[in-house]
């Protein structure tokens, strides 16, 4: 066993891409790290790149040689973070570090995407053995390495524990601006602004807000997909044109680190083939669940996502790609348009129109977002902070956008808001674009391009500003073929009433 001769802070098991990161990105705020990995070399790695960063400090990135070694290596009492796939890994890690000698004052933080119900079920099994926390990390690579979104949850004394390290590490933000600072220089991080990091609440509250916040990120990256197809399939625009439509945008209320990666992205040439590369990408998309997890979690609550559950069945439906080339000949669309005609002053129109679309489907896409959280608080009993969340979405994570600070004002302004589009702010914004949103939709349609992102939020909008909705004729039917029953309009509310269909005289019967 090797024994450094000053103990570590916190030990970062798992040296993947994120473990990695995350421990480069903690010595640099001044805190020594004890690392391991069932991969020797990415230990090695990781010590080599510690050490080649920053040559002028002392080292504070040891590596261990397997678990005993790395508890050894820890000031008591211990805190190790997990940087490993979610799933049965944690717990054979978790099981490892108690036949190692952990502790029951010992922390583990699991920074992985865990599923949030599988962190209240390790919180509640090791409760007796040691501390189980949690701390959802989200901003990707970079992120990791240079200011990350964090959402801990958990035991409230093991966060006092955890938080000076995660407020160093946390993205920063400029608090009356809400735009990021960033640096990306090793050995010198951002130490003024805002840290994007709050607790969270009880355990799996984290983890579920990640989990929406990855649901959003689903919607925000398809509604970016449906305007690029937009300009390229009714414009004509290649690659090029539409970065710089995007860099436009990226200057005004869609400003979001989205926005500017997909301008980047559209800009890049293939080395290959001369071409934009974005042409020479297969058109399938991947997805690793967490937007599936919000899809499903919001149809099991009964809150209305159409936005997000749309985004993961346009990712499906991309996957599709023999089936679809199979229907694109059998299947008539409209007339084609030529859009060379398309005059300069028209063009201007649409594009225009369709920014006031994207903006006002992003709002309802995060409405949806939020109104998920809130009702499954309330399932829960869990106090979520909504303004505070927004903050620690505004720098490090894949989501930051310039109009999140408009969110924690909306919620700061008032806390129990039931819905994002209640807010005084985004309800005149999007009642003012409407009508873009709108032409945008039936452009689209009569052009055959699928907008089903743009269109379902358009959709979500019209029901909730309806006064009436069909769900009448609905409990009707229900009340016909299975006797479900309904209430009545001129009733006391919650009182039932079923028709008995069959009688000729339909008597009404008053349910108890």
């Amino acid at each position: 066993m090797q024994t450094h001769k000053h103990l570590s802070d916190i030990g970062v098991i798992g040296l993947g891409v994120m473990g990695k990161n995350l421990a480069l990105n903690i010595i640099d705020n001044g805190y020594r790290v004890a690392a391991f990995d069932l991969d020797s070399r990415k230990v090695t790695a990781a010590e080599n790149q510690a050490k080649a960063e920053v040559t002028e400090r002392e080292q504070l990135l040891f590596g261990c040689n397997n678990l005993t070694d790395l508890m050894a290596n820890l000031a008591t009492p211990r805190i190790l973070l997990l940087s490993i796939p979610a799933g049965t890994a944690v717990d054979a890690v978790c099981q490892s570090l108690l036949d190692a000698g952990i502790e029951h004052e010992d922390i583990v933080i699991d920074t992985g995407n865990s599923l949030w119900t599988d962190t209240i079920a390790r919180e509640q099994r090791y409760r007796d053995q040691f501390i189980f926390f949690s701390s959802a990390v989200s901003g990707g690579e970079v992120g990791a390495r240079f200011g990350p979104s964090l959402m801990p949850s958990g035991d409230i004394k093991a966060w006092e524990r955890v938080a000076p390290i995660w407020r160093a590490i946390a993205a920063k933000v400029d608090g009356d601006t809400g735009l990021p600072l960033e640096r990306f220089e090793p050995g010198n991080p951002v130490t003024q602004g805002e840290p994007c990091t709050a607790y969270i609440g009880p355990a799996g509250s984290g983890h579920y807000v990640k989990m929406v916040h990855n649901g959003i990120e689903y919607a925000d990256m398809q509604l970016i997909c449906e305007a690029y197809h937009l300009l390229s399939q009714v414009l004509g625009f290649d690659a090029y044109a539409i970065a710089r439509v995007f860099e436009r945008w990226n200057t005004g209320v869609l400003s979001s680190y989205l926005m500017e990666i997909s301008a980047e992205v559209l800009r890049q040439q293939d080395p290959l083939s001369d071409k934009p590369l974005v042409e020479m990408i297969l058109d399938k998309a991947g997805q690793k669940g967490t937007g599936l997890w919000t899809a499903v979690s919001s149809l099991q609550i009964g809150c209305p996502a159409p936005t997000i559950a749309e985004a993961v069945y346009a990712r499906a439906i991309s996957t599709q790609k023999v089936l679809r080339q199979s229907l694109a000949s059998k299947l008539a669309g409209p007339e084609a348009r030529d859009t060379q005609s398309v005059a300069s002053d028209e063009q201007q129109s649409f594009i225009d129109g369709l920014e006031s679309a994207l903006y006002c489907a992003k709002v309802s896409c995060y409405a949806q977002g939020f109104q998920l959280m809130a009702m499954q608080a309330q399932e829960q009993g869990w106090l979520l902070d909504f303004a505070a969340i927004a903050r620690i979405w505004r720098a490090g994570c894949i989501i930051r956008a310039r109009f999140l600070q408009s969110i924690a004002a909306a919620y700061d302004s008032e806390p129990e808001l039931a819905n994002l589009l209640l807010a005084d702010g985004f309800a005149s914004t999007l009642s003012a674009r409407q009508q873009a949103w709108r032409q945008t939709v039936a452009k689209a349609v009569l052009a055959g391009v699928p907008v089903p992102c743009i269109s379902s939020a358009l959709s979500y909008y019209d029901s909730y500003r309806s006064e009436t909705l069909p769900a009448n004729l609905l409990q009707g039917q229900r009340d016909f073929f299975g006797a479900h029953s309904f209430e009545r309009i001129d009733q006391a509310a919650n009182e039932r009433y079923h028709l008995d269909w069959s009688d000729p005289k339909r008597p009404l019967i008053k349910l108890d």
